[in-house]
């Protein structure tokens, strides 16, 4: 057997920087997803298929488990099969994606929030303190965001009580979020639960995150946050987070592309 490949890299505008992903264009076995997942050992890898003029379905896999919605993805498959208006159904949510040449932007989910105790996220991350921990459900991928005043830079978390934090809220993600100023956040996610340390850039944690911060830190509705710099993989995600659709994007890049062979 024989399935084709590409790699992309998205939130960035060169390769070999922002989130990479793999994406299969050939049909292949469910049975198999989850080995070639591994096998890549990318933060994602996603297998499309189109199922009608401007439509299609995917599932969307970490190295250790596959994931209802992810946002990266979203925007690497659009980009990987063709410019245009694309309408991406998952297990999680159906989304509607433009996809250009240079990059993507999906409408993202509105997400569904729920403020938590911040103690075992604060303890677990190594923050200083934190404003709030709040879960945000969107297209149901949840994600524990934690923001804070506190520089994030540095950060040593104790990846052990991180993923007892996922467990925890049942999240798929830990990201402690700071302002830079009035239009710029920096973020950083952890997520060793679903078997990766820390991803460069996630996009389905982007809205929430807009519509979390937003009116907490008085913020403009065009944001830019700055996220994977930390582990060499910087990336830009672009949200609009106004009165209409919340829209997440970034630029995608190709970067290589292949067979597997089985």
């Amino acid at each position: 057997m024989r399935f084709a490949y590409r790699i992309v890299d998205v939130f960035t505008d060169r390769p070999l920087a922002g989130n990479a992903l793999c994406v299969v264009l050939d049909p292949v076995p469910p049975s198999v997803m989850a080995a070639l997942a591994r096998e890549v050992n990318l933060s994602e890898t996603a297998f499309p298929v189109v199922v009608a003029g401007g439509e299609y379905e995917v599932r969307i896999f970490t190295p250790a488990a596959e994931l209802a919605f992810a946002g990266h993805p979203t925007l690497g498959t659009a980009f990987v099969l063709g410019p245009g208006r694309w309408v991406q159904h998952s297990e999680g949510a159906s989304v509607v994606v433009e996809a250009t040449p240079e990059g993507a932007v999906m409408e993202a989910p509105e997400p569904v929030f729920e403020e938590v105790d911040p103690g075992p996220a604060v303890a677990a991350l190594g923050l200083p303190g934190a404003e709030a921990a709040v879960v945000a459900d969107a297209g149901g991928n949840r994600h524990l965001l934690v923001p804070t005043l506190s520089p994030l830079a540095g950060l040593a978390p104790d990846l052990a009580a991180v993923t007892d934090v996922q467990r925890l809220h049942r999240t798929t993600t830990v990201i402690p979020v700071r302002r830079l100023d009035d239009r710029t956040l920096h973020a950083r996610a952890f997520c060793p639960g679903v078997g990766i340390p820390e991803d460069p850039g996630t996009g389905s944690a982007a809205g929430p995150i807009a519509r979390l911060c937003r009116p907490r830190w008085a913020l403009d509705a065009d944001l830019i946050i700055h996220q994977g710099s930390e582990i060499g993989r910087p990336c830009r995600i672009t949200v609009h987070a106004g009165d209409g659709p919340l829209l997440v994007g970034g630029a995608v890049t190709s970067c290589a592309e292949g067979h597997f062979t089985l």
